[in-house]
């Protein structure tokens, strides 16, 4: 059991989501709880924000050490990844209960061969067809229905655990610590395509190894860093067309949106980027890792940034930060 003052000095964020409403953010550590904060009280309240303003309002326990790597919000849950399990709590529980009741869970199909409890790393929603992707740490993405929670189907072809997924348009890329970036079309069958990004010179680093630790894709791009540096590949020709000149030592967070990139991990900064590798927006962590960056345009524009801290950096115009949260 780790007492509250190492929790204070050593805590780290691995996940993050937003309310459906949007006016707060959910948070899980490592050590099995979730914070919750009233962000949009913060955000209208301007220079009179007070120290417990910073704090959490409501903190409950998922299970005793037991890390949250990873959030996810629906209408009505709270959808929560851990050890072996995913976990959904009704949100009206999630904002006031100190111990609020599991609403549904799904098991992670254990392996033959295996005793462990795989890591559920990374979830994903596919809102159309009610689809929850789970990439998990026994090397496989697993597809759940999330009204019924029953799997539609698993896809296999990674050789070490999936850090990370990401979903647009039937497309799906997977990327894990084998060094491998997966294409995979939902719907069934192997892998569409895949890349090997540690074999390619002008993005490889050796010395920090092949592993995949966030990937993005749309339309015509796909986004993946690591050990490998972060870079931008057109998906038609599976070619580099983009290595972004960061600073970093491992990339833990990389997204496209809309005509930007987001990217963070082993650095003292988070970066917002143009396409062609042009850096916008250099914003200094609390984290000496970020494992986690959420963000919304409504009700109101923030960026919220996590790592290994117990302190959580809110941009409110995605730009500089200008608000930390803190977990004690």
């Amino acid at each position: 059991m780790v007492n509250k003052l190492n929790k204070s000095f050593y805590n780290t964020v691995l996940s993050q989501t937003f309310t459906p409403c949007g006016n707060y953010l959910v948070v899980g550590d490592i050590y099995g709880t979730i914070s919750v904060f009233h962000l949009s009280k913060l955000t209208n309240q301007g220079s009179s924000i007070t120290k417990e303003d910073q704090l959490p309002k409501n903190t409950f326990t998922i299970k005793e050490d037991v890390q949250i790597n990873s959030l996810l919000t629906t209408k009505s849950f709270l959808v929560v990844g851990t050890v072996g399990e995913i976990l959904g709590y009704a949100w009206k529980n999630v904002k006031t209960s100190k111990k609020p009741s599991c609403s549904w869970s799904i098991e992670i199909p254990n392996s033959k061969d295996s005793f462990d409890k795989p890591d559920v790393n990374c979830l994903v929603l596919e809102n159309e067809n009610n689809l929850l992707f789970a990439a998990c740490g026994d090397n496989n993405v697993y597809i759940f229905n999330i009204e019924t929670r029953k799997e539609v189907r698993s896809l296999r072809g990674h050789k070490n655990y999936i850090h990370c997924i990401n979903f647009f348009n039937n497309k799906l890329v997977s990327g894990g610590e084998d060094g491998l970036v997966l294409l995979w079309d939902v719907r069934g069958g192997p892998p569409v395509s895949r890349i090997e990004p540690h074999t390619r010179d002008k993005v490889a680093r050796g010395e920090l190894g092949p592993w995949i630790g966030g990937v993005g894709i749309n339309d015509d791009w796909l986004l993946c860093g690591g050990g490998p540096r972060l870079s931008l590949w057109h998906l038609r020709s599976l070619n580099v067309s983009t290595v972004f000149p960061i600073d970093d030592k491992g990339i833990h967070v990389a997204e496209i949106y809309q005509d930007r990139i987001f990217a963070g991990g082993r650095s003292s900064l988070f970066y917002q980027m143009s396409f062609n590798g042009d850096i916008i927006t250099e914003i200094p962590t609390s984290p000496v890792t970020s494992y986690s960056a959420v963000h919304q345009e409504e009700p109101f524009q923030t960026l919220c940034i996590a790592g290994s801290s117990p302190k959580i950096d809110v941009c409110s115009n995605f730009i500089y930060k200008n608000l930390q949260l803190s977990l004690y």
